[in-house]
């Protein structure tokens, strides 16, 4: 079983190379975002709350999305390992996957972080919001969304250092490099 976190600022990298991970090792992404963007289109109640945030470009209560997450990694398809792509995003929210985590028996086997500057993050979300039509990837919004992750998510790289099981990774490259750089990170 292989469960890893990934850390990185908006535009990292994270979700593409979650992709390559789970083909190459046969295990799930949870990715919140693309968990609360489906939530927002269907109109779910849950939605409908996370959407005010999303339009902002602040963060999803802790609540809310602990409560998805703990569903969705003791379902079936999680049995060989699962990725969780923009979760922890505090160390609050570390803390309690923690301890979900303990209690189901499913330890973390690496959190790699992948580290990109600031001014090719803000060109891939805008090369992105143009290609895909995001509401939540325009000039301000971007800024905001980087500003909220150096403020509230880059502790979690000081916090995981502690745990030993921290991978750092430099995101720039081809997605082929990357993948390569995490695939000798992991050892598999």
């Amino acid at each position: 079983m292989t469960n890893l976190v990934l850390l990185g600022p908006p535009g990292a990298g994270k979700g593409t190379q979650a992709k390559i991970l789970c083909d190459r090792l046969n295990i799930v992404q949870i990715s919140t975002g693309d968990i609360l963007r489906e939530a927002v289109k269907n109109g779910t109640k849950l939605g409908l709350e996370a959407k005010k945030y999303m339009d902002a470009g602040e963060l999803v209560p802790d609540e809310v999305v602990i409560g998805i997450i703990e569903d969705r990694i003791v379902q079936e398809d999680c049995k060989n390992g699962f990725i969780l792509d923009g979760f922890p995003r505090t160390v609050a929210q570390a803390e309690a996957l923690d301890k979900i985590l303990k209690e189901k028996n499913l330890p973390l086997s690496a959190v790699i972080h992948f580290m990109v500057p600031e001014e090719e993050l803000t060109k891939r979300l805008l090369g992105r919001a143009e290609k895909e039509g995001r509401s939540d990837d325009n000039l301000e919004t971007i800024k905001n969304r980087i500003a909220v992750y150096f403020e509230k998510t880059a502790p979690l790289v000081e916090y995981y250092k502690k745990t030993g099981i921290l991978k750092e990774i430099d995101g720039l490259g081809t997605v082929e490099e990357i993948a390569e750089k995490v695939k000798e990170a992991i050892g598999k």
